[in-house]
Order: structure tokens, then C-alpha cells, then sequence
């Protein structure tokens, strides 16, 4: 099954905001449901892991810091990060607490401030539209994208890592979507699930029941791009290509690039993952430039 770059409804300017946020909040509510990225914990801790040991040792800060890009409704970040944070308190060695920092190119504020205040300010937002492909200078730290990748174009999946790169940033790829059956098939349950589950996606809105069950847009734009989303998603090798298409600066050649799958959460789907950070051996490095596989 090839690859198909179809547009995605709710990633257009003229789709409504209001009607966007209906969409994320309601995948975001299906995402923590199901826990579909409970299995990156260990990949998060490793990338945090490489990037703090890069960072100056008087200011960990850095290397604790991470930036979440397409954030959507917010993403699993809720869940990832008391996941996380747990990790820590096992460890040798005193940690920072972790802080995450959602953007995106619209951004859902009334999802962001709602996590924002769960998290007890663990989680933060920029409040302004990031382009993941020109991300600010003053947002620093380990760079995420969940189930977003898929949305750009190659050119413009090569533009988001090469910018991390030149900026000297980790950076890590995690995508529930996939061009199999199954998957494809998995969408329509979920997108049951979320229907069903509407009345309990919070906070409650009556225009979110309107949208939902008598003019049924919201359920259509997610069942339509569910599927769209399985159908662009790149499978390990593409990110492989795409990873070997970045300039070749001195940069670019230290960094170390993990690609691959991990086992599914609750909904027992692979999680595809791409992850790159400066590695500490600039020759093992470029002996190992990209190095494919999954987790055990």
C-alpha cells in the first residue's frame, strides 16, 4: 500500500476553529482513553536522558524541557507526564521535574489552559501559532509530534527535522497511525468510541452535542480523516529515506537516529517512532547514522 498525501479536514484555514477544537478535544479524549502511548515512556526517557547529558551540568533545565509541536487537543501529555515523572523518583540521582511546553499552528487554548491547570503547571503553553517547520528560537528542549507527522508532505516532514538539527534540538516522532487494515479498520471502533463517549469529553459544551449528534460534522470529519491519517502515515523506511535526505552539515552527521515500532497500548496498535538526538560519539555517529529497530 503506498503512501497517499490526501488533505486532512480539519488541518485546513477555513475549516472552523470552534469546529477544530470539536476535533481535537474529541481524539484527545480517545487517545487517554485507550493509552495509546503509554509504550513510548521508555523512548521519551531515553531521548531526555541523551539530551540532558549534552547540556551544560550547572543547568539540567534544559535537558528536562521538552516541546510538544501539533499539539492539538493537547495530546497524551497529561498521562505521559506522571509517567515520566514517576521514572524519576527510582532514579539514583535528584531530577528536574520535566516541563512541557504544547504548541501548534492553531492553537486549542481552552484545551491547553485545561491541562495547563491538571498538570498543576507541569504543562505550559506558547500561546501563539508555531510552524514545526520554523520552530522559535526560545523554544528549547526535546521536541515532540504525536500523531501529526503524517500530515506534512515529505519535502515538509524533511523541513521539521532538519530544523531541529540545525538547531542542535532531540527530537521524537511517535504515530499510532499506519497504511494497514487493521489500522484502518481500528479507526472506525474509535471513532464509535467517540461518539458514544461525547457527553464525557470535558469541559462539556452543548454545541459539542449539536456538532455531534444532530448535525453530525464532527464524527464525519473524524472518520474521514482517520482514515486519510492511515493512508499518508510513513512507514519505518520512508522516515529512514527522509532522515538520509538531511544536509549533511557536521551537525547532522552527530546525530544518532532511532526508527522503528513499539508495541500498541490498550488498543494493541504499533506505535511507529523516529528519534534523533546529538550523539555523544560523533564517529559512532556517522558509522551509525540511522539505526532502525524496536523495542523489546
Amino acid at each position: 500500500m503506498r503512501r497517499i498525501q490526501f488533505i486532512e479536514i480539519h488541518d485546513q484555514p477555513w475549516f472552523s476553529p470552534s469546529l477544530r477544537d470539536g476535533v481535537t478535544d474529541a481524539l484527545q479524549f480517545g487517545f487517554n482513553l485507550l493509552n495509546v502511548y503509554t509504550p513510548v515512556v521508555p523512548l521519551l526517557e531515553r531521548a531526555l536522558d541523551a539530551t540532558r547529558s549534552r547540556t551544560d551540568p550547572g543547568s539540567p533545565e534544559h535537558g528536562r524541557s521538552i516541546v510538544d509541536l501539533c499539539s492539538g487537543g493537547a495530546g497524551p501529555w497529561l498521562d505521559l507526564s506522571r509517567r515520566l515523572k514517576s521514572q524519576d523518583t527510582g532514579r539514583e540521582t535528584p531530577q528536574v521535574d520535566i516541563q512541557i511546553s504544547l504548541t501548534d499552528k492553531y492553537p486549542n487554548l481552552r484545551a491547553f489552559q485545561k491541562i495547563k491547570e491538571a498538570s498543576e503547571d507541569r504543562i505550559t503553553f506558547y500561546p501563539g501559532s508555531v510552524d514545526a517547520m520554523n520552530v522559535p528560537a526560545g523554544l528549547k528542549g526535546l521536541r515532540t509530534l504525536f500523531t501529526s507527522f503524517h500530515h506534512f508532505p515529505p519535502h515538509e516532514a524533511r523541513a521539521i527535522l532538519q530544523n531541529a538539527v540545525d538547531a542542535g534540538e532531540g527530537i521524537g516522532i511517535f504515530e499510532v497511525p499506519r497504511r494497514a487494515p487493521l489500522t484502518i479498520a481500528l479507526v472506525f471502533g474509535l471513532i464509535l468510541v467517540l461518539f458514544l463517549g461525547t457527553p464525557w469529553i470535558r469541559p462539556f459544551r452543548w454545541s459539542r452535542l449539536l456538532w455531534t449528534f444532530l448535525i453530525p460534522i464532527i464524527p464525519v470529519v473524524l472518520l474521514f480523516d482517520g482514515v486519510v491519517s492511515c493512508l499518508r502515515a510513513y512507514s519505518p523506511q520512508e522516515l529512514k529515506e527522509i532522515v538520509g535526505t538531511l544536509s549533511a552539515s557536521k551537525c547532522a552527521r552527530q546525530y544518532r537516529w532511532e526508527i522503528g515500532e513499539c508495541g500498541g497500548g490498550t488498543s494493541r496498535s504499533p506505535v511507529t517512532y523516529l528519534i534523533g538526538y546529538p550523539a555523544h560519539d560523533p564517529e559512532r555517529a556517522s558509522q551509525e547514522r540511522v539505526k532502525a529497530g524496536s523495542m523489546p
